[in-house]
């Protein structure tokens, strides 16, 4: 008889057996996602406290790189963040699933995952330790030198060193190495800050690679946005599991202070027509709800239908005056048109969207639109074609209707914000087609896409206006010079009837000067 082995593994082993699906396939996207998971990190630690980012990511080589393949590198990442206590910095970036971002608020980082399976992928390539140095700020710097325990998911400190802090730095520095492939990745990662730069205008961000370029990102603007904030979670979206999980922790008496102090937007009305909808009493003990109870109390939550949108303090948009900025200083486009829509919500979970469209100026023309997916102010650079975007972008809008020609220099930006992000992966690279947030784009990019046809056809009206002018231009200096000659008078200036065909007195004078000019030289009439 065939036996069965059956085992448990840690989330560290899963994980390291999995590690495709974080987002870690290969070396060359493996050094992508490690810079781009420690960057979200250091952008959180900054934007908690209100402080104005400055980070600085150095890569270097262990030896000389030639041509493609991999090799092994150092990655370093210093910010000016919060810092970590000391107390949580083995378990912060050495065990698998522990982290800060497990609340009801937005947050780049989603699992508590990135950063530490940065350093667990480091570890598996390399087999070397990764250095964790931080300080918030107090009169001392805490370095921490860790590995993980892979089978039992816990950091092993090899080193722990405390230095007086006489500078009063505050911040985070990791450092650790991985084997990578940075002729693969270099592209992407530069594309990465430069989109960061966009939805993170007031972040200073210096990049130097392996042979010392430095790529300067400078901050464009010294407005911090205000950070989200931690709200109880909605009626709407709740579950059996988030239910029992809210009793256990609740200190309510009667059923009725349960739903108020525990679910935003149910007030004491409200809370009465739920449990009279469930058939329960409203001074029953929580803790005492048997299970079928608690699924007719989630159930009668779900069909309830009247509760107020989710509160969106959780939330925290870039903004259009901070979008309009990053756009202006990274596309440096001639058109911009920021919409920013009003907070809705999907499954309980409010969310925002916004869309900047951008035309002309340095942005390269090409057939179809230049997309800038932003998810959480992140950018994604992968799986476009997967996100509720694209299908929006490619389906929903038909850009000719706006007269933007086959191949047009067009940019479009787009931004969803929510405490949950519908992600189809953990590698959070695409964003589900959620009905309601594909609605919202749809309004959106159309709302900034008519503002666009608007644009585009003062420009056709100006084209027309300059070649109905040239066309007079051409003709009636000679005609007038001509007259005024036959009849012996004195040539009279025209540039008044000229302007009366609608074109501006600058422009006027230049085309004038320019037409009298080539009429001097084709037609030699004598006085």
């Amino acid at each position: 008889m065939v036996e069965v082995k059956f085992e448990q593994i840690s989330p560290a082993d899963f994980f390291y057996r999995n590690r495709d699906i974080a987002g870690f396939s290969n070396p060359s996207r493996s050094l992508y996602t490690s810079v781009r998971e420690l960057v979200e990190n250091s952008l959180d630690a900054a934007e908690i406290g209100r402080i104005l980012p400055n980070i600085i990511v150095e890569l270097t080589a262990e030896s000389e790189v030639e041509g493609e393949g991999t090799s092994i590198y150092k990655l370093r990442v210093e910010d000016n963040g919060i810092g970590v206590d000391p107390n949580y910095i083995p378990r912060a970036f050495a065990t698998v699933l522990f982290g800060s971002k497990y609340g009801y608020k937005q947050n780049r980082g989603t699992f508590g995952l990135g950063g530490t399976m940065a350093l667990l992928y480091g570890q598996i390539t390399t087999n070397r330790p990764a250095t964790v140095i931080s300080s918030k700020g107090g009169k001392e710097i805490h370095k921490f030198v860790l590995m993980i325990d892979i089978m039992k998911n816990e950091p092993r400190v090899l080193k722990h060193e405390v230095y007086k802090n006489e500078r009063k730095w505050r911040g985070t520095i990791i450092e650790f190495y991985l084997e990578a492939d940075y002729t693969g990745s270099k592209a992407k990662i530069i594309e990465y800050f430069k989109q960061t730069a966009i939805s993170n205008p007031h972040a200073s961000i210096l990049f130097i690679d392996v042979k010392g370029r430095m790529y300067f990102f400078p901050r464009a603007t010294d407005i911090v946005p205000e950070p989200p904030k931690e709200t109880r979670p909605h009626p709407v979206g709740v579950d059996v599991e988030l239910m029992n999980r809210l009793i256990a922790n609740s200190k309510e008496k009667t059923l009725l202070s349960f739903l108020v102090s525990n679910f935003q937007r149910v007030g004491e009305k409200t809370a009465r027509e739920i449990l009279e909808i469930a058939n329960l009493p409203i001074d029953k003990d929580p803790k005492k709800l048997t299970h079928e109870e608690i699924t007719n109390l989630v159930e009668s939550m779900k069909n309830y239908g009247k509760f107020r949108a989710p509160d969106p303090s959780s939330v925290s948009p870039i903004g259009e005056e901070l979008l309009r900025i990053g756009i202006q200083n990274m596309l440096k486009p001639d058109f911009i048109y920021v919409v920013q829509r009003p907070p809705s919500s999907y499954s309980g979970y409010p969310f925002v969207v916004e869309v900047g469209l951008a035309y002309g100026g340095q942005i390269p023309p090409i057939e179809g639109v230049h997309l800038y997916r932003f998810a959480n102010k992140i950018p994604l650079l992968y799986d476009e074609r997967a996100d509720v975007v694209w299908k929006v972008v490619t389906e929903k809008i038909d850009w000719s209707y706006y007269k933007v020609p086959k191949i047009a220099p067009i940019a479009l930006v787009t931004h969803i914000c929510s405490p949950k992000i519908p992600y189809k992966s953990v590698g959070k690279e695409a964003v589900a087609d959620r009905p309601e947030i594909e609605r919202e784009l749809v309004i959106a990019i159309r709302e900034a896409a008519r503002q666009l046809k608007l644009y585009l056809s003062k420009i056709e009206k100006k084209k027309m206006t300059i070649k109905r002018l040239n066309v007079y231009a051409k003709y009636l200096p000679i005609i007038v010079k001509c007259s005024a000659e036959l009849t012996g008078k004195k040539i009279p200036d025209i540039s008044k009837l000229l302007a009366q065909i609608g074109i501006d007195e600058k422009t006027l004078r230049e085309t004038h000067e320019k037409i009298m000019k080539e009429v001097e030289e084709k037609y030699i009439i004598s006085e």
